[in-house]
């Protein structure tokens, strides 16, 4: 069993924010599959789907950002998911607005969502894919700048990245992440 991870923080002020990529990219996956996310356990919102490849879980934790981990870790127990089976789709300041990045570890870089995962899970060594948003403006906050809407610009670049993060997800139920980060770095 697969278990995909989107962060990001609940309530309707927070969405289609750059800090909720996580959460669009779920919401794509679970529209594309059919698949609405409609059980509520561990303080987390997903879906079991079934497809050919097995069984996946889409979640978005409800904890908010810096809290995620404690959703996530009580679910992979529950479930039995070993942390070699789990992806977490965030947001990264790091990278030009639209990039992917996988990664199959590293440190949290600053971000509290990840912070959080790795405390509760007591590794850095589990499957990610990073959503560009790049840095804010000069003079504007980080808090700010993440809980922002993209602009009109943007839009089309976000849809494209969502697009992006769906097929590498899916490409990772039948490959191997290294094979797929080959395939979708940098794109």
């Amino acid at each position: 069993m697969k278990l995909i991870i989107g962060l990001g923080n609940p309530g309707k002020q927070y969405e289609h924010t750059r800090h909720n990529i996580g959460f669009e990219c779920i919401d794509a996956l679970a529209e594309k599959w059919d698949s609405p996310l409609n059980q509520l356990k561990f303080n987390g919102m997903y879906a079991i789907v079934h497809r050919p490849e097995g069984k996946v879980i889409l979640l978005k934790p409800l904890t908010y950002m810096n809290l995620s981990g404690e959703c996530v870790r009580p679910l992979m127990d529950y479930f039995d998911i070993d942390i070699e089976d789990i992806i977490v789709i965030y947001d990264d300041l790091d990278l030009e607005t639209g990039k992917l990045r996988l990664r199959q570890k590293g440190s949290a870089g600053g971000h509290n969502g990840i912070k959080s995962l790795i405390q509760h899970l007591g590794s850095q060594e589990f499957n990610r894919i990073r959503v560009g948003i790049n840095r804010p403006p000069a003079g504007m906050k980080v808090t700010d700048y993440v809980l922002a809407k993209f602009s009109k610009e943007e839009d089309p670049i976000i849809d494209e990245a969502v697009n992006k993060t769906v097929a590498a997800v899916e490409s990772s139920l039948s490959k191997k992440f290294l094979d797929v980060m080959t395939e979708f770095n940098g794109a």
